[in-house]
């Protein structure tokens, strides 16, 4: 009989225990949550160059926010801002490599209650063609006058002050260039709206929505060769059109408005 009192009581410490270990779980985790990791508040970012012999760039960040300048440099210089924090797990950490032409960016931040934050600005010398590829994370982009390729799994692109070509996607987010002068443009977005507005009259504008409203500006100065469409949603276009233009402008989204008009 003492022995299986002694059985119980066991037991009931036993769950208690692992009540009080899942509580204290709980706890942090909504801690952690509340606080919210935020690389903005890094007060004393570190900045690093790395020498670039040919004339591309690809970036590849598994986790951060980017943001790409073409400046008057001449190496890639980056500067990197990081807050971390893992109560239950390993000491979180980020690292940089540059390759040959390539820009390697990771962050380690991995366990039972974890919340980190990255954030990136890098400046690209100018000439340079740059390649994005973003696992996570927004990506802003200015400046550029040579190609530039930009693609996310989650998060918003943004492209301003640009002559290049552009090939613009992100898997969950929205995707604007605005005030550029691009003859090329290719923008889509599984999840999200897209928002371009041209100041000179492009060859060609690609943009794709699987679902969001699509939204082209064009200058006035010509007439254009237009195929849009919406399976759910409004569709207006006010640009002079013509089928044998040379300057073909696409727009096609499963659910949301599209409109392209005319700007400047």
């Amino acid at each position: 009989m003492a022995r299986t009192t002694r059985t119980a009581r066991t037991a009931r410490r036993s769950r208690t225990g692992a009540a009080a270990v899942a509580g204290l779980a709980v706890a942090l985790m909504a801690s952690v949550a509340a606080c919210g990791a935020d690389a903005g508040e890094d007060r004393d970012p570190e900045h690093r160059s790395f020498a670039l012999d040919g004339r591309t760039l690809t970036v590849d960040s598994d986790d951060s926010a980017l943001e790409l300048v073409s400046a008057d440099v001449d190496d890639v210089e980056v500067t990197r801002w990081f807050e971390g924090r893992v109560m239950v797990g390993g000491n979180p950490r980020v690292t940089w490599e540059m390759k040959d032409d390539r820009l390697t960016l990771r962050m380690k931040c991995s366990g039972m209650v974890a919340d980190c934050s990255a954030k990136h600005r890098i400046e690209v010398p100018r000439g340079v063609a740059v390649t994005v590829e973003d696992g996570d994370g927004s990506v802003h982009a200015k400046g550029f006058a040579e190609p530039l390729r930009i693609r996310t799994g989650d998060g918003s692109v943004r492209v301003s002050d640009s002559t290049g070509p552009l090939e613009l996607h992100t898997d969950d987010g929205s995707v604007r260039a605005l005030g550029v002068e691009s003859r090329s443009v290719k923008a889509s977005t599984k999840d999200g709206s897209v928002k371009l507005e041209l100041g000179v009259v492009p060859d060609l504008v690609e943009s794709r929505s699987d679902d969001g409203s699509i939204s082209i500006g064009l200058p006035r100065d010509t007439s254009y060769r237009v195929d849009t469409g919406s399976d759910d949603g409004s569709v207006d276009v006010s640009v002079p059109r013509d089928e044998a233009s040379s300057h073909v402008v696409s727009a096609h989204t499963r659910d949301g408005s599209v409109t392209v008009r005319n700007v400047g």
